[in-house]
């Protein structure tokens, strides 16, 4: 039992302590998703209890904190708002399955196709959106309503209470590391605020954590074709936006662990869990950087610190909403923005100078894209202008070098990779009206990927047998020559000793 709660090692008392230190600072987010989603705060504070349990229990990666997340509060708005909370649970559902089919089909390792560049431009991305989400505690509401930023004496005094907070999160570890200085830090302003009665906001004054245990429900909605033609769109892009922040974050864990976590897992466990809080009154959610950070740096490593936490959270809800409603905002906000210290990879802004700069600006548009759209939307740019730079540098590469037999043969040796970005490159090797009555092309060194790449060499070989030369072609694999449709008798394929690979052809399985 204790290899499965602590599976890469760690102290049960750490993860303890941990989880609830993340419980304390998954109030305010879930709260704060809540009403992005336009939802009641129990609806988020359920979602982060059943996505934090169940993912701690059944997902790939031990010590990851899962919740209600903005990420995918922004993308049910819309929902929400025309056609009720009830298409927001059935979508949740919907979501769930299709990450779970994800998992199954073990597409989770695809997140191996996202280049450093992306993932340092996500990770500083999501750093700026945690900071953002962060000023909104230093507004206050007018007699109107209205939302102004603090002035004079409570402004101060909420910086000072910030300052004090990540002071403590600093320096404490220096002294001991018996408890965790986030968790020690959020104790200890609470309690010098409320003993001096200091007029600031706390949770309290947002909402209500006060609720009941999260009871079974299935959806109350028409279960037919118009309703899946519904929700099916909002699923497909939270499911999407759900695992793609919960594979980066894994990434990111395993990096600061040096341990590895199993993306398909993941998957599942995610998935399960949006199934189980859309059935269960939750607005859904995936993994958080954020709470994922704090228990990292608290020393949370198993999944003791997951299931913890959520366990914490529910006695929140259930029994010690009042004390929670005490903890003042200064405090948890100073634990935020120390996690904004620790996710943003500040090495990275060295590296601007040092690294090429397609992936210098790769870099810096997944963080931009990232703030000022979403997750998904930044991760996918990100991919696909890699793969652009990357064709285009491969394009660049192929070469040939000349030489003559004591017969007057000419043979071009390839090097570099033949594929629809290269066929220009490639057919500017080669010069049939001037070349001898005998010309080699040697593929050795050279790589065929895709059906470009074949029509390339088909169309040389034309080229050649209109001149009347014989074109001898070698070490090509077997499955190009078979797809040669212009090797006639002038065109000689050598196929001895020629390598063995598969090219990316319609015309194949």
């Amino acid at each position: 039992m204790l290899k499965f709660l602590m599976p890469h090692g760690g102290s049960l008392k750490n993860d303890l302590l941990s989880g609830l230190t993340v419980a304390l600072a998954l109030v305010p987010e879930a709260v704060a998703f809540s009403f992005v989603a336009n939802v009641d705060p129990l609806v988020g504070l359920y979602a982060a209890f059943i996505m934090g349990f169940i993912t701690a229990v059944f997902g790939g990666r031990p010590g990851m904190i899962s919740g209600a997340t903005g990420a995918v509060a922004v993308v049910v708005v819309a929902l929400v708002s025309t056609k009720g909370i009830e298409y927001l649970f059935a979508a949740v559902v919907l979501m769930g399955c299709i990450q779970i089919i994800f998992g199954v089909l073990k597409l989770g390792k695809f997140i191996r196709l996202v280049p450093h560049p992306v993932m340092l431009g996500f990770v500083n991305g999501l750093a700026i959106i945690i900071f953002l989400a962060q000023l909104g505690q230093f507004k206050t509401k007018t007699a109107t309503g209205e939302q102004v930023w603090m002035q004079g004496q409570p402004l101060l005094l909420m910086l000072g209470l910030v300052g004090l907070t990540m002071l403590i999160i600093h320096f404490l570890p220096k002294l001991t590391k018996a408890v965790p200085s986030s968790l020690a830090a959020i104790l200890t302003v609470t309690l010098l605020v409320n003993l001096l009665d200091l007029p600031t906001p706390k949770v309290g004054d947002i909402a209500s954590v006060a609720g009941g245990f999260p009871t079974f429900h299935i959806p109350n909605v028409p279960w037919d074709l118009s309703t899946f033609q519904v929700i099916l769109p909002y699923a497909v892009i939270m499911a999407a936006v759900g695992l793609i922040e919960s594979l980066m974050t894994l990434s990111l864990i395993d990096e600061l662990t040096e341990t590895r976590g199993r993306g398909n897992k993941e998957c599942i466990g995610q998935g399960a869990a949006n199934v189980v809080t859309g059935l269960f009154g939750g607005m859904g959610g995936c993994a958080m950087i954020g709470q994922s950070m704090i228990n990292v740096n608290s020393g949370g490593r198993g999944r003791a610190s997951g299931i913890s936490g959520a366990l914490f959270l529910l006695v929140f809800i259930l029994f010690a909403s009042s004390l929670i409603e005490m903890i003042p905002l200064a405090a948890l906000t100073g634990v935020m923005f120390m996690v904004v210290i620790g996710t943003f990879a500040w090495p990275s802004i060295r590296l601007l100078a040092k690294i090429p700069r397609s992936d210098a600006f790769v870099l810096i548009l997944v963080s931009a894209v990232t703030v000022f759209t979403d997750l998904a939307v930044a991760v996918g740019v990100g991919v696909i202008v890699s793969a652009l730079v990357f064709a285009w540098k491969s394009a660049q590469r192929i070469s040939s070098t000349v030489s003559f037999s004591e017969q007057g043969a000419k043979t071009y040796a390839l090097s570099g990779q033949l594929f629809f970005g290269s066929v220009r490159s490639f057919h500017d090797q080669f010069d049939p009206s001037n070349d001898p009555v005998e010309v080699i092309i040697d593929f050795q060194d050279s790589r065929v990927f895709d059906h470009s790449g074949i029509e390339a060499i088909n169309n040389l070989t034309e080229r050649y047998h209109t001149q009347g030369k014989l074109l001898r072609l070698k070490h090509l694999s077997r499955e190009c020559a078979a797809l040669i449709d212009n090797a006639g008798t002038m065109v000689d394929i050598n196929v001895i000793e020629d390598p063995q690979y598969h090219v990316a052809v319609d015309e194949l399985g």
